[in-house]
């Protein structure tokens, strides 16, 4: 705990046997109290490494729901056991989670309520391997998203993310995609409710095993941003009203 408030490392999974280890171990104990992993009808033995590992909290589909649907269940079952504070953390170890008492620490201070580990601050993405087509794109994506919006992050496609629950308990997160756009929405929705949102700098490393969209589903992802960038803009402007914002 930090400041009395339960934090909660929720692992949405999908084939992260080989990786699942190394992340675990490096999970703070000292600060952490429960880990939920979700494993989406994962090919390998995800589930039975988990259990090797102790993961006392263990979820898994019986059949493969998409990324978008997997975090819906951590953060439901997070949200279940009380959590204060919800870490969404990939098993892949794309992302290190020795960054995970700075997250917690802005919201148990109540600094900011919604903190992103972003990989374009510093050098972390072109260092860490990010291909340079999806770094340009990034890039692109988030200038278009920054002037749609009307913010100033440096990126908006990590998947390193801390929560307060009460901005989960806010915004209707159930109606974003079971896909991968999920992401996307969801910030969509935190910034259109005006939750504060803080980035701190994240080294990532891109690897064999580490999860990551192809060219094919980059594109798809891609198209899928502008789309909710746009609804975002007709949204604040007034111009349209779309159920994705209702608040809870």
């Amino acid at each position: 705990m930090l400041n009395n408030q339960k934090i909660v490392v929720v692992l949405p999974a999908y084939n992260a046997e080989k990786t699942l280890e190394q992340t675990y171990r490096e999970i703070p104990f000292d600060i952490v109290d429960e880990v939920v992993l979700v494993d989406d009808a994962s090919a390998d033995k995800t589930v039975k490494e988990a259990q090797r590992l102790g993961i006392k909290h263990i979820i898994k589909h019986k059949k493969n729901l998409g990324y978008g649907a997997n975090q819906k269940t951590c953060y439901k079952y997070a949200l279940s056991l009380k959590a204060d504070i919800i870490i969404m953390l990939h098993p892949d170890y794309q992302y290190t989670p020795k960054l995970i008492p700075s997250m917690a620490y802005l919201i148990a201070e109540g600094v900011y309520p919604v903190v992103l580990g972003s990989r374009i601050l510093g050098k972390g993405a072109l260092k860490g391997g990010m291909p340079l087509y999806k770094y340009i794109s990034n890039r692109f994506l988030t200038l278009f998203q920054n002037l749609l919006v009307g913010q100033k992050l440096s990126e908006y496609h990590t998947g390193y993310r801390a929560y307060s629950q009460v901005v989960l308990n806010a915004i209707p997160f159930e109606s974003c995609s079971d896909g991968f756009i999920f992401d996307n929405q969801i910030l969509s929705q935190m910034i259109h409710a005006q939750f504060e949102i803080a980035e701190i700098t994240c080294p990532t490393k891109y690897f064999e095993e580490a999860s990551s969209l192809n060219f094919g589903r980059s594109v798809i992802y891609g198209f899928g941003v502008l789309k909710t960038s746009l609804m975002h803009f007709f949204q604040r402007t007034k111009l349209c009203k779309f159920s994705l914002y209702d608040l809870k």
